[in-house]
């Protein structure tokens, strides 16, 4: 087996044409040939205006069959071009490398066969949201989980920063055949999150736009509509803080010992006072 041949995930971003940096255009156009797996059909259509062998990943999604057999199915395509020493180009929409286990594999076999092997990155629904709502992670601090792995495993929260659930439309899901989940689920979910957080609290169910013309969706609502709420697997559920920031005052003691006196009089822990 020879190692000429290459791989280069690369990142389309959210919006069709809009978010696709000058590189990720450029492993596009010089590939020999580029799978996509992208969000519509008009993004696939964009695509081949750039790079004339674009094939579709999306064909090995089907109703009721595993998403590990999908992503195997997948890998196995790239890497069979990659093996016959073409340069190969994955691209995938928002960022390659964000809730995309496809990408990540395939990259860690090409290398483990000796083949060049790098990933571009690109705009994400978590930069759209940031953008979109007005968030700032690093003011109160940002927490993230997938949803049903929210649900599965036991996470410490801390209500006085974000919290951000992603896939939320299949959370509870085990059979990773489903693409959404009945209310019941969602129930499952409102309940755990009522162990830190008031059924009023105000949450977010925040949508990426994915075409200029589009616009995203930001639905506001309390935490208790949640389960009777229109939810898909793009669809993510944020939930601002509950609860103010305690201050860490043994901590801030040992640090005022490290200062001298002319800085205590502005410390850097006042700035998110």
């Amino acid at each position: 087996m020879g190692t000429s041949g290459s791989l280069v995930c690369v990142g389309t971003g959210m919006m069709l044409g809009a978010h696709i940096s000058p590189r990720s255009r450029s492993h596009i156009e010089q590939a020999d040939v580029v799978f996509a797996a992208v969000s519509d059909s008009l993004v696939e259509l964009w695509l081949q205006e750039m790079n004339k062998d674009v094939r579709s990943l999306q064909p090995f999604y089907s109703e009721g069959k595993s998403r590990h057999e999908t992503y195997q199915q997948m890998i196995d395509a790239i890497l069979q071009e990659v093996r016959l020493g073409k340069r190969v180009c994955g691209a995938f929409y928002g960022h390659p490398g964000v809730f995309a286990f496809a990408p990540h594999k395939v990259v860690e076999l090409a290398r483990a066969e000796g083949f060049a092997a790098h990933m571009e990155p690109g705009i994400s629904a978590e930069d759209c949201l940031y953008a979109d709502l007005g968030i700032d992670p690093g003011r109160f601090g940002c927490q993230h989980f997938e949803a049903s792995q929210f649900m599965f495993y036991q996470r410490r929260i801390d209500p006085s920063a974000y919290l951000v659930l992603w896939q939320v439309g299949i959370a509870g899901d085990r059979s990773y055949r489903r693409y959404t989940t009945e209310a019941a689920y969602r129930q499952l979910l409102v309940d755990l999150l009522v162990e830190d957080y008031p059924l009023n609290h105000e949450v977010i169910v925040y949508e990426a736009a994915t075409l200029p013309i589009s616009s995203p969706r930001m639905q506001k609502m309390p935490l208790s509509d949640l389960v009777g709420s229109q939810l898909y697997l793009q669809s993510t559920l944020v939930l601002p803080p509950c609860q103010a920031m305690l201050r860490n005052e043994s901590m801030l003691l040992r640090i005022a010992a490290l200062e001298p006196l002319s800085e205590i009089d502005s410390p850097a822990t006042s700035k998110q006072q």
